[in-house]
């Protein structure tokens, strides 16, 4: 799509089967990031290997900004709902970027509380930095399931974190709807040599002024 940075793609794959090698309750596991993890639920898999892969993209790709994009959590669907996904940053203009980029494309989002200072603690441990799931389930766990992923680069780091769970919009009924694609390209499309791209992008130099925006959600509340 002619971009003119440097785009990583890091997959970060995990299969929930049965083996000698998969986790157990009470396993301590020395993640990439250096930090140790003690399992004590065995079904909150993928947010290991995501938090290796935020934390190859900060050491080993020198990365500046780093988004995460995971089914991860079941509570996502009753955060945000089945239409939106849910998206947690460290940055606010960001977090504002994603939601308009998702109102163009199609591929909504809505934010999550960011709150590390809070919410970090539902993951304490006696016997490591941390474990890989909340102690209360109650206290906003989509939120909590992303912090886990963002302490693997640090909440001092000084780059754009974004995390998107999209477990509940990636599907309706038993098809996959293709959920991201779109909002990957409109969040990222500034970056790229593609004019519609540059269009969509809310961190593009499009020349939207605030006039023109109320006139098109003039338009859309019309066409409603």
């Amino acid at each position: 799509q002619g971009f003119k940075d440097n785009l990583h793609a890091v997959f970060c794959l995990a299969e929930n089967a049965v083996g000698p090698c998969a986790t157990r309750p009470d396993d301590i596991h020395v993640l990439y990031s250096g930090k140790t993890v003690e399992i004590n639920n065995t079904d909150a898999e993928g947010r290991l290997i995501l938090a290796d892969g935020v934390a190859y993209a900060c050491k080993d790709l020198g990365a500046d900004i780093i988004l995460d994009m995971a089914t991860l959590t079941g509570a996502q669907g009753i955060a945000t709902g089945k239409y939106h996904a849910a998206v947690l940053t460290n940055n606010e203009e960001w977090e504002k970027a994603c939601v308009k980029a998702g109102r163009n494309c199609g591929d909504l989002v809505h934010p999550l509380v960011y709150c590390p200072e809070l919410h970090f603690s539902e993951f304490t441990s006696a016997v490591a930095d941390m474990k890989n799931s909340v102690a209360d389930r109650d206290n906003t766990p989509s939120s909590c399931a992303g912090l886990f992923i963002a302490s693997h680069i640090g909440f001092d780091w000084p780059g754009v974190w974004v995390h998107i769970d999209i477990a509940a919009p990636v599907h309706a009924g038993e098809r996959a709807t293709g959920y991201g694609v779109a909002l990957l390209l409109s969040l990222f499309g500034g970056a790229s040599e593609d004019p519609l791209l540059n269009l969509v992008s809310p961190l593009g130099c499009n020349g939207d002024s605030p006039s023109e925006d109320m006139e098109r959600d003039s338009k859309r509340r019309r066409l409603v």
